[in-house]
């Protein structure tokens, strides 16, 4: 176990984050993730798995299925293995989801959306004690069978300014945690 003399005690230093990605209730998914600090490569490896259908449908499309992601943290800069979570990081990702959902199309009540997608990702991660705050953005491709709305809880293809792309993943979020 590491350990870090501080000002007068010793203190443990963190390993491993369990985090709840804020606002994933909101769209439609619950999503949980656990990390774990690789501090001697300055690089961290990260799973996330989801519920899709444990949080508010805005689409109103009653959907049912799962997200995997796994990430993988290569940390920038600054860097110190007694907070081995905080700094600057580049992460590649691979996502697959897979659900159900009631389409719009009265020919196809209850459509399969199956996408995966590889992205690549930039984000700041911070611990303020044993709390902590990770927000990324990034993008990338993704294939497979897309869902009318292009939303995959988890990315969102490429669906503006009066084009869409389904090869097109788009990813950003924030999640927050605990470190233990």
């Amino acid at each position: 176990m590491l350990l870090s003399v501080g000002v007068g005690q010793a203190q443990e230093v963190c390993l491993n984050a369990l985090k709840f990605t804020f606002l994933s209730w909101a769209s439609g998914s619950t999503k949980i993730s656990y990390e774990r600090a690789l501090p001697e490569q300055k690089q961290s490896a990260e799973i996330c798995a989801s519920l899709i259908s444990a949080g508010y449908d805005k689409y109103h499309n009653n959907p049912l299925g799962f997200t995997l992601r796994y990430g993988h943290k290569f940390f920038l800069g600054d860097y110190s293995a007694e907070r081995p979570f905080d700094g600057f990081y580049l992460r590649p990702e691979a996502i697959f989801c897979r659900y159900t959902y009631d389409s719009a199309a009265p020919a196809h009540p209850r459509t399969l959306a199956q996408m995966g997608a590889l992205l690549a990702t930039a984000g700041y991660q911070r611990t303020f004690g044993r709390f902590l705050v990770d927000g990324w953005v990034g993008g990338g491709y993704s294939f497979g069978t897309p869902a009318d709305t292009g939303y995959h809880h988890g990315f969102q293809v490429w669906n503006w300014f009066g084009t869409r792309n389904d090869n097109i993943a788009l990813s950003f979020s924030i999640r927050l945690g605990w470190c233990f």
